[in-house]
């Protein structure tokens, strides 16, 4: 045998192309006892990384087996497919050069497209050629060219083709004589051997070898129907109709060298060739070698000394030269491991870059986060905002000498200005230094079955219905369950086709994105190391790595993040400013606490407020009571998969409130102290919550060393996936035991410590977090107003729509005023309440004014009129802020902002502004002064912002339409209308009931009444209670509950489903159980209004419930709204239901004859999930 090699092989990196990963390529070809495998994807590197980590896998299990490694090679490079004609050439670089030479190859090819292309012509690689191996394949794989078999499969080439083929051949030979290859296949077309005669002859006139491959697309003979179906993705068409657009067999899986020493009978050279090819490549990805970018530093510092001298400075300033002994000793500790690891370069890196963004004017918020807050340099020089000494966080889960990975630092800052800072790292190292890393787009269920049953030829009704009862977009497979409960018969062939297709395709890579802010620095030509993409914002540049993949080697990146709460404080402190209520820092905030803030929190109190908004986390408030920063930390960090999984939430809370004895198990007394739990796990009441508190109960109680105890962090954080946690069962539970504690202890911890593989906290990342609950909880507590007004314009960001944010507002005693042209800018902004010809108004229920306001007012006449439930309660829902609490601030209404009409652009609301030096008289005056565009005006219209000019919203849309767009010159100087004066039409009045589905469908809110207050009578007639009323239900009774959905939640793979409802008295609560919701599932998924039927549980601390075990789709009856408007209230931003299916029937536009007008599309943002 000769050793043969496949050399041209693609993987499912070749986006659409492959239909098998790196893992299955290498396997199999090593399965196959091959010589080796070259991985080439089409213009691109991004799969050769986990290509190398398989083959590393591989050879570490056969020695963890005890067994003699492979004598077997991989080889990486890419698949070049030109523009401008040029056959495909498979460039493997044979030395570091020669890669260095492809991706800056690959990189001008990148930089010349948009996000996604690569534009190569056969100059480009003649300009990168030097120390790469290349096989020229006989024809184009471009996109748009020739198919790559024209003449029935097999056949021999055109004579064009062949003196096309002989003339490149030469051209390329040029490059190296003894680097050129001629790829030949035989792909079982009938006229094989013929086609590799004249494709010999060929390459033998021009000088060059040819190497035998299959240029294979999957691992195994039986993924040809998979890569049927990604050809018709990629295609856009059928499997019925592709045609020949599909390969007429499956021959293009990895081969035994027998079968293809068989193959290429007639020419044994080709195989021997590969071989040889092999040898010739000495290159693998071991062979890179990462340098961070070295700092300026003054002159005769070294950069671990420059590091060392700011943060004594900083230290001495901070502690008036009294600097604590235990941070000596954390600081001693840490300059040793830096100097040691040499990431002096990378902390002075995050230094200058929090630097610069403080230095702005106004400064850029930011603070670090993450595994970074249990670093004193970090705290010292301003990166982190943690003192790690007085909470006592592990180094070692930072940096550690015990293991060869990189920090990793993640910095937030203000969304809204992060772009800033990404741009002052690319001027600093340079687009050829600097980029940000990628982010795989896998397939998700959704997107699976909606593009294989394309491909399939199902109908897209078929499809929609599929994915109408997946939750969420991130699971990793499709439940045949879901096929069985939307009606579809799973035995039937089609539909198993599709369940078996969609299984195969799950995961795979769809394209690569940008990482949300993971920057790689080099201090060298990063270009050199990895291709760099365009990236699909202007300005923005991104490898072709991953975070997993840039881990593996070795490289460091330091996360610039966007955290939409820091916009937020900082428009509350620039509010605050401009109204007199001081300046305010972050820093101080929060180090004083004030008990009226946890009193708010401990009653569940906290719609937009950092990390703690979710019906879940408001669901714990009052049964964890926080009363001190700790308590923040832990709150943020109990409601999560990690903590409820390992059984700690329970355990937690009752002993808190004593309902359970805290107890910490002694060791030993010859092997420990007997507090030495008490130490680690006083602050939780013995209860293991963070990650560094498993890690350190691994040092302390079983005897693990600092890099097991990280291992063990690591395992952790993927069994779940790849498992590995066995390994340290054993020796934890062992380890404990030993050293004197119980067998039933010990293992109850290690069950504990397993939680975290479904995701827990670390401490220092929640400190870091606690810090910002507290100050937007401050805000909310005393400045209602104003955190409103700047949750909304930092939008987007947050749990809940902006609908809920001005109720919530509303509900805290702040008067919320219309977009009014006459008064709104682009923002919303704060107004004193005698701007509006009147002093402060007295408290009371806040309703509907008579200018369309939600006020502390009286009700203006019948505008909640349906509001009043049966017996003659009142709708009004309670005030947040009774006598004790801190009162709302008096003459500060909330006025709503342009940005809040769906369309309107931020030039126009400025240019309105501009004009208004004297308030707009009408319509006319306002397209005359403004001269906005007709889209602008009718945008306007729609959002009833007209009524400061005495036109409601029908009467506006009328005149808007008689409005000319644009006037002649010789009318606009007069200031006279171009058609003169016209009589008002007398148009009848727009149904109160119509205002609120219009003001939805163009604001998404109303600040006239609630859609449910419209319906109220025909729920009651039918026994249905208003949330008012079934929180005033007793304990244990049976109620039926409707309102529209505001959020759908499930928490991790919690047994447990929130689903919250509101009408006009409030929300309403639900929680399902896992098999209730199972039997429920599409009323739950598809609803916009439902009725949810269950019993009402209500907790000691007051939280009520209802239990919900049937739910009830009545989203039809929004319809009853409006004739002309479609009424879609507005989900909350992390409401987890993806796009949910809408009850309309299929002829619906036929009884709406608006149903084309652009107001009609739904309101609904886009799903975040933080849970």
């Amino acid at each position: 045998m000769t050793g043969f090699a496949e050399l041209v092989a693609a993987t499912n990196f070749s986006f659409l192309d492959g239909a098998s990963d790196a893992g299955a390529m290498v396997g199999r070809a090593v399965e196959l006892g091959l010589g080796g495998i070259g991985i080439a994807d089409r213009n691109t590197v991004a799969g050769v990384v986990r290509a190398h980590q398989a083959l590393k896998k591989a050879r570490d299990g056969l020695l963890g087996m005890a067994m003699p490694p492979v004598d077997f090679r991989l080889v990486v490079g890419a698949r070049l497919v030109f523009e401008d004609g040029t056959p495909d050439i498979v460039a493997y670089p044979a030395t570091r050069r020669g890669w260095g030479r492809l991706t800056r190859l690959l990189t001008v090819g990148n930089r010349r497209a948009e996000k996604g292309g690569c534009i190569l012509g056969l100059g480009d690689l003649i300009a990168h050629h030097a120390d790469m191996m290349l096989v020229v394949m006989p024809e184009s794989s471009a996109r748009g060219a020739t198919p790559v078999s024209p003449l029935p499969e097999g056949d021999a080439l055109p004579e064009r083709r062949e003196r096309d083929l002989a003339t490149i051949l030469r051209a390329v030979k040029r490059l190296g004589a003894e680097s050129i290859w001629l790829g030949v296949t035989m792909p079982r077309g009938g006229r094989d051997r013929r086609r590799l005669a004249g494709l010999g002859r060929i390459a033998d006139a021009a000088g060059v070898p040819v190497v035998a491959t299959t240029d294979a697309l999957y691992a195994y003979p039986d993924d040809r129907d998979l890569h049927d179906v990604v050809t018709c993705i990629r295609e856009r068409t059928t499997i019925h109709k592709a045609g020949r657009l599909l390969a007429a067999n499956g021959e293009r899986h990895l081969k035994h060298e027998e079968e293809i020493a068989r193959l290429f009978r007639d020419r044994p050279d080709a195989v021997a060739q590969s071989a040889r090819l092999l040898s010739r490549i000495t290159f693998t990805l071991d062979d890179l070698k990462y340098e961070y970018p070295h700092e300026p530093i003054p002159a005769g510092w070294d950069a671990q000394a420059w590091l060392e001298h700011l943060v004594w400075q900083i230290a001495l300033d901070r502690y008036d030269y009294l600097v604590p002994a235990k941070m000596l000793k954390l600081l001693y500790e840490e300059f040793v491991l830096i100097r040691e690891r040499k990431y002096a370069y990378y902390f002075l890196t995050v230094h200058d870059i929090v630097r610069f963004a403080r230095a702005q004017d106004p400064p850029i918020l930011c603070q670090g986060r993450g595994s970074a807050a249990n670093s004193v340099v970090c705290y010292l020089l301003g990166v982190t905002s943690v003192d790690p000494m007085k909470y006592d966080l592990l180094f070692s889960r930072f940096v550690s000498s015990e293991r060869d990975e990189p920090p990793d630092i993640d910095v937030d800052f203000e969304h809204e200005r992060r772009e800033e800072v990404m741009q002052y790292i690319y001027r600093r190292y340079g687009r050829e230094r600097a980029a940000i890393a990628a982010t795989v787009i896998h397939y998700r269920p959704k997107s699976t079955v909606r593009e294989v049953g394309k491909a399939l030829g199902l109908t897209e009704d078929v499809t929609q219905r599929l994915t109408s009862t997946v939750w969420g977009s991130f699971s990793s497979r499709f439940q045949e369950q879901r096929f069985a409960e939307t009606g579809f018969d799973v035995d039937n062939p089609e539909i198993a086709r599709l369940r078996g297709m969609v299984d195969r395709l799950l995961e795979f890579p769809r394209h690569l994105s940008q990482h949300v802010g993971g920057f790689v620095l080099t201090q060298g030509r990063l270009d050199e190391m990895v291709p760099i993409h365009n990236g699909a914002m202007e300005d923005r540049t991104f490898i072709e790595w991953d975070k997993d993949d840039i881990d593996a080697l070795g490289l460091m990146k330091v996360d610039i993040l966007a955290l939409g709460m820091l916009t937020c404080i900082r428009k509350s402190f620039d509010l605050m400013r401009e109204h007199g209520h001081g300046d305010h820092l972050l820093d101080t905030i929060a180090v004083a606490e004030d008990p009226r803030v946890y009193d708010m929190l401990c009653k569940g109190d906290s719609i937009g407020v950092f990390q703690v908004e979710s019906r879940a986390q408001i669901n714990m408030l009052p049964r964890l009571r926080p009363r001190v920063l700790y308590d923040l930390v832990v709150q943020v960090a109990i409601v999560r998969p990690g903590p409820i999984e390992g059984d700690m939430v329970h355990p937690y809370l009752r002993r808190r409130s004593g309902k359970e004895k805290v107890e910490f198990p002694s060791p030993d007394p010859k092997f420990g102290p007997p507090d030495e739990l008490q130490q680690l796990l006083r602050f939780t009441y013995g209860v293991p919550l963070f990650q560094e508190q498993a890690m350190k109960l691994a040092i302390v109680a079983a005897g693990f060393t600092p890099n097991e105890a990280n291992q063990l962090r690591k395992s952790m954080a993927t069994f779940r996936k790849v498992g590995g946690m066995d390994n340290f069962q054993a020796k934890l539970i062992g380890g404990m035991v030993a050293r004197g504690y119980q067998a039933e202890f010990a293992e109850r911890c290690f069950k504990q410590i397993e939680g975290f593989g479904s995701y827990g906290f670390p401490e220092s990342h929640a400190l870091s977090f606690a810090r910002l609950v507290y100050v937007s909880s401050w805000i909310k507590c005393f400045h209602p107003a104003v955190f409103c007004c700047a949750l909304l314009n930092s939008q987007p960001m947050g749990f809940y729509a902006p609908a809920q944010l001005v109720r919530d507002a509303v509900e805290h005693g702040v008067t919320v005023l219309p977009v009014d042209v006459n008064a709104s800018a682009w923002d919303n902004v704060l107004e004193s309440s005698p701007a509006r010809g009147g002093g402060p108004r007295e408290a009371g229920w806040r309703g509907a004014s008579t200018d369309g306001s939600l006020a502390a007012g009286p009700v203006a006449d019948g505008a909640f009129a349906s509001a009043t439930l049966p017996g003659g309660t009142s709708a009004a829902p309670p005030l947040h802020h009774p006598a004790d609490g801190p009162p709302p601030r008096a003459g500060e209404d909330l006025r709503l902002g342009f940005r809040q009409v769906d369309g309107f652009r931020q030039d126009w609301a400025d240019e309105i502004v501009r004009v208004r030096t004297t308030p707009f008289a009408s319509i006319e005056d306002l397209a005359r002064r403004a001269n906005l565009p007709q889209r602008a005006m009718n945008l306007l219209a729609d959002a009833d912002a007209f009524r400061s000019v005495a036109k409601p919203r029908r009467e506006a849309l009328w005149d808007v339409r008689r409005t000319p767009p644009k006037q002649l010159a010789l009318f606009v100087a007069a200031e006279v209308p171009e058609l003169g004066v016209e009589p008002d039409a007398h148009l009848p009045a727009m149904p109160l009931s119509e205002q609120v589905a219009a003001d939805y469908q163009t604001t998404r809110l109303s600040l006239k009444a609630h859609p449910m207050s419209f319906l109220r009578a025909r729920f009651a007639a039918e026994g249905i209670l208003s949330s008012a009323q079934a929180n005033a239900t007793k304990d244990g009774r049976r109620a039926k509950v409707a309102g529209v959905v505001l959020v759908r939640q499930r928490p991790g793979k919690g047994n447990a489903i929130f689903v919250t409802i509101e009408d006009e008295t409030g929300v309403t609560n639900g929680l399902m159980w896992a098999r209730d919701f199972e039997a429920n599932r599409r009323a739950v998924m598809a609803s916009r209004l439902m009725v949810l039927e269950g019993v009402i549980q209500r907790s000691e601390e007051g939280v009520t419930h209802l239990m919900t075990a049937r739910v009830q789709d009545r989203s039809d009856m929004l319809r009853l709204l409006s004739e002309d408007h479609a009424m879609e209230p507005p989900l909350a931003r992390v409401d987890e239901v993806i796009r949910p299916v809408a009850t309309r029937s299929p002829d619906a536009r036929a009884h709406h004859p608006r149903a084309t007008h652009p107001r009609d599309v739904r309101v609904l943002p886009k799903s975040r999930d933080f849970h």
